[in-house]
């Protein structure tokens, strides 16, 4: 659906992008992830035409983005960070505008209209003008012009920005929502979002790609955390025996020991588990607890951007 391929933009002097290549298929919800001035919001905007790419190539859907720009975005629906509104125009209006835009008309726009309306809660303020509207509403507005005409494939810059907490659980049902028929890009710097509404992570370090991984790979763990009573015996001398699993560290508490074992890649976590459990019955100790050692993403992206 988009894929990039050594994707590079300069703006002058400044690399704002280096050299980024991923894929991203029908139906994922991939959240790009990085600090401010990390490359995100160029990438997204070289993904929906609105700049070039300075090297490298960048197709979505089959099309280049250079070659076929406007063909490519009458497929997308783009929610800019600072999506720009028409202040003197009413909400209706502004959608009809950009359902023009959007070559939609007639019954058909009618019924896309309301149907935006509904799913970004826009029906109180329809009538007014886009002046008057809180800084939530506003955002709703912006998604709710990128979701016109059921595009296949929606690219949101920092969708939640300015909602309360109410109306970003709304905004991240509409996003997965959203993927049902169609492809989801968001950025975010907000690493919950991300946890929330994405099955894949991208992460953008200095315009370069630093981590492309999905949710469930990322979070997947081969630590094993113990927790045993102590009664003298080395720990590496007993795990030592255990097919398939190493000590990474150990730390004394009091009279228990916490253990950190290592299961090889190629081991099954639950049977590694399993033996480990026997191996501390047959010794005669005491398990107080077993667990898997699990980073978060807010561990792993500090530790990228470090």
């Amino acid at each position: 659906m988009i894929k990039a391929e050594n994707l590079t933009r300069r703006y002058g002097e400044i690399l704002a992008v280096k050299q980024a290549s991923f894929q991203i298929d029908h139906g994922e919800i991939v959240g790009l992830l990085g600090h401010n001035g990390s490359g995100k919001t160029t990438i997204m905007k070289m993904i929906t035409g609105y700049i070039e790419p300075t090297e490298g190539s960048l197709t979505v859907d089959g099309l280049d983005v250079v070659e076929d720009r406007a063909r490519i975005q009458q497929k997308i629906g783009y929610l800019p960070e600072n999506c720009p509104l028409y202040p003197d125009m009413t909400v209706v209006d502004y959608l009809i505008f950009a359902a023009s835009l959007k070559g939609l008309s007639g019954n058909n726009a009618t019924e896309s209209i309301r149907n935006v309306i509904n799913k970004t809660k826009l029906t109180e303020v329809g009538s007014q003008r886009v002046q008057t509207l809180s800084r939530g509403f506003r955002q709703r507005l912006g998604v709710a012009q990128a979701i016109l005409g059921e595009p296949k494939i929606f690219i949101l810059d920092e969708p939640t920005n300015g909602l309360d907490p109410s109306q970003i659980q709304e905004m991240r049902s509409l996003i997965k929502e959203l993927s049902r028929k169609a492809t989801v890009v968001v950025s975010t710097h907000i690493l919950q979002e991300v946890q929330a509404t994405c099955n894949r992570v991208i992460i953008i370090r200095s315009g370069e790609v630093a981590l492309d991984s999905p949710l469930k790979e990322l979070y997947s763990s081969k630590l094993l955390e113990i927790e045993i009573n102590k009664n003298g015996v080395d720990s590496k001398a007993i795990f030592g025996k255990v097919d398939g699993v190493k000590v990474v560290d150990t730390i004394d508490r009091e009279n228990k020991e916490k253990i950190i074992l290592e299961i090889d890649n190629d081991e099954d976590n639950e049977e590694a588990a399993a033996r480990i459990a026997k191996q501390i019955i047959d010794k005669g100790m005491k398990l107080y607890s077993m667990q898997p050692k699990v980073r978060d993403l807010e561990t792993i992206f500090g530790e990228i951007s470090e």
